[in-house]
């Protein structure tokens, strides 16, 4: 990534502790933006001293208006919302309970929402939301019930805001693979054969490898600059080519 394509503009990161979100947050840095991140716990140690930190419980709309009127207070304006703050949670339907939906539904689809809410009249003209998907919202990971559901969610919330606050702002999805993070860690691990079963998706990518934080942050640096001015309502995914493929495996060919 050259250095620079983002100078000048300001960001909200949520959920930038760690993993895509952290691989966002340093990478916007570098490109020369101004960042705020969040997330329920306390700052993070390592996080570059340049970056901002909020305590913030994305499910919550106090807190979110709160965060809101902060991004604007220090940043003194607001170029690139990126929503990433995510839970999963590894159930069927059958499985899941109230407690469950109330958890995951609240940050990945009320939080999204709650921060497009906030901040899209707080936003500078030909600003960027880039939200993070997944492909899981477009085809189902088993026992991931309510996780696959709000990606989808997240989805149609970005086609629906770039249809209805454009020109003067777009609004994107990023839809990662399989990238290496505790997220994916944890989904491996119900499998009845956990090893076998990372084995056999790594196998499903024309690559040859899963995706890495960085990935899907260079996809966001070119969202979040002028490089992409014409793309609004899309939802890309980054998945080393892992829904391009049949259901055969590969390997086997």
């Amino acid at each position: 990534m050259s250095v620079g394509r983002l100078a000048g503009k300001t960001a909200l990161v949520t959920g930038g502790r760690q993993g895509i979100g952290r691989g966002i947050v340093d990478a916007f840095a570098l490109e020369g933006a101004r960042v705020m991140t969040c997330g329920r716990g306390e700052r993070p140690s390592g996080l570059p001293k340049e970056v901002l930190w909020s305590t913030t419980d994305m499910s919550r709309g106090d807190a979110v208006e709160a965060l809101a009127n902060q991004v604007i207070e220090d940043l003194g304006g607001l170029h690139v919302l990126v929503n990433n703050a995510g839970v999963q949670i590894e159930k069927t339907v059958a499985d899941t309970t109230d407690a469950d939906w109330d958890q995951l539904m609240g940050v990945n689809a009320k939080g999204v929402f709650l921060a497009c809410r906030a901040l899209i009249p707080r936003m500078d003209d030909g600003g960027s939301i880039i939200n993070i998907g997944s492909i899981s919202g477009n085809v189902a990971d088993p026992g991931l019930a309510l996780y696959n559901a709000s990606k989808a969610f997240v989805h149609g919330l970005t086609r629906s805001i770039a249809v209805d606050h454009g020109p003067g702002l777009r609004c994107n999805a990023i839809c990662p693979g399989w990238i290496n993070t505790g997220m994916a860690d944890a989904a491996f691990a119900v499998a009845q054969d956990p090893e076998a079963a990372r084995s056999d998706a790594l196998a499903r990518h024309p690559v040859g490898r899963f995706g890495r934080p960085d990935d899907i942050a260079r996809m966001a640096v070119w969202l979040a600059s002028d490089e992409s001015t014409f793309v609004s309502g899309q939802c890309f995914a980054v998945d080393g080519g892992l829904t391009a493929a049949s259901p055969l495996n590969p390997a086997l060919f």
